[in-house]
């Protein structure tokens, strides 16, 4: 083992590995007032014992920052070898893994790293200053569809008409004759809701075998003798009101007193009376729910 002029055991008989000075050149002293080491004098700690290479490293950085810190990242002088970089303080080169200071070693140093702050990602700036998508769908309610105008709800209003019965009788021969009008047929009111074009509403009786189950069902009781299954059907038109056609029942439907052809449909209006069996009178409205009679 060798010994470097501030006393140090080194491997090295060239240059002392613990604190870099060159080996066999004379003995440093430190300073007479007992101050910080400064370059070419040897710190001693109490006592008058050498320092350490980190010690003394330190304490000529006290002593003059300005000629120890590292020129290549500014971290103060311990040894031979900068301990951030490995900056070699007696060739003056820097080492070929750590040709310079990183960033960090630098800010650590207390100088500027010389990069452009980076600004917070557009995501986090985003969710710092806006309120999410939900908060904000909640602060601002929907709001709610008004509802649907009474004015545009149709109804079919179903009864049974005496005097169309008579007329039927009257004109139907023996089968007609073993009819008879119900003494009791309560009124009935179906709601056909607002029209849609191509919408369809079936007049008839209930049959589950034949699958027929009509909007307006006129199974009964009393059940009119007249009606056929699938009697009749509303077709809902462009302009929000309906048609009636009739496919071919065995009776035939009246509009108005007037029988319709099959298969044709025929507009309807506000206030327009079916008549179809043998009693059974259905009026079309437009509005509010009709009161019973």
């Amino acid at each position: 083992m060798s010994t470097c002029p501030v006393g140090h055991e080194s491997a090295a008989d060239d240059y002392c590995d613990q604190c870099g000075r060159r080996m066999g050149g004379a003995p440093e002293t430190s300073s007479a007032a007992g101050g910080p080491a400064r370059p070419g004098l040897t710190a001693s700690g109490p006592g008058g014992r050498p320092l350490s290479g980190a010690q003394a490293g330190g304490a000529a950085a006290a002593g003059d920052p300005a000629a120890q810190p590292c020129p290549e990242c500014g971290t103060p002088r311990s040894g031979r070898f900068c301990e951030v970089c490995r900056f070699d303080f007696v060739s003056g080169t820097p080492t070929a893994s750590h040709p310079g200071p990183g960033p960090q070693a630098a800010t650590a140093a207390g100088g500027q790293t010389g990069a452009t702050p980076l600004a917070p990602p557009a995501s986090a700036e985003a969710h710092a200053l806006a309120p999410p998508a939900s908060a904000e769908a909640h602060a601002r309610p929907t709001p709610l569809s008004p509802p649907a105008s009474a004015d545009g709800t149709w109804w079919a209003v179903v009864t049974a008409d005496r005097d169309y019965f008579d007329r039927v009788v009257s004109v139907g021969g023996p089968e007609a004759a073993a009819i008879s009008f119900p003494p009791y047929c309560p009124e009935r009111r179906f709601s056909l809701g607002t029209s849609r074009p191509g919408e369809e509403k079936q007049i008839g009786r209930h049959s589950a075998s034949r699958g027929i189950d009509p909007a307006i069902d006129l199974t009964g009781p009393p059940a009119d003798p007249g009606v056929s299954r699938l009697h009749a059907a509303l077709i809902g038109q462009a302009d929000g009101g309906w048609a009636v056609l009739d496919p071919g029942s065995e009776n035939g439907t009246l509009v108005n007193d007037r029988e319709i052809p099959v298969g044709v449909p025929v507009p309807l209006h506000d206030g327009d009376r079916l008549h179809l069996g043998a009693w059974t009178s259905i009026t079309i409205r437009r509005g509010d729910k009709p009161q019973p009679n």
